[in-house]
């Protein structure tokens, strides 16, 4: 892995070292599913069932978005997920859900997903 890539990674918070010995020092495996990682609809789907105010499904996707983050250390996007799952977690109705803590957590996931995208991107 280029280590400028690689420290791009870490100063966003992901990590990376851990991650790789998940994939048996297998750089290229983690690389492979990081770039895949590109095509997961989690986030846009967050954004959706937000804008509809779809609370199981917002909650589904929040979840689905924190397991696939955490195991490929985007720590900063796992955490953000969790949070927002925590937010959804037995609501039933959108009515019930903190918007204003919803808002701020969406945004800040939305700019650290944003900015990885991006640097994958410039890294293929």
């Amino acid at each position: 892995m280029d280590t400028t890539f690689k420290t791009a990674l870490e100063e966003m918070g992901m990590n990376v070292d851990t991650t790789i010995n998940r994939f048996m020092g297998n750089e290229a495996l983690y690389l492979k599913f990081l770039n895949k990682f590109q095509a997961d609809q989690s986030v846009a789907n967050i954004q959706k069932y937000i804008a509809e105010q779809n609370t199981e499904e917002a909650f589904k996707s929040a979840h689905t978005l924190k397991g696939v983050a955490a195991n490929l250390g985007l720590d900063p996007i796992a955490q953000y997920a969790s949070d927002i799952v925590e937010i959804f977690r037995g609501k039933t109705q959108f009515s019930e859900v903190d918007t204003d803590k919803l808002s701020t957590l969406n945004e800040e996931l939305k700019k650290i997903y944003e900015a990885l995208i991006k640097l994958l991107e410039e890294h293929q």
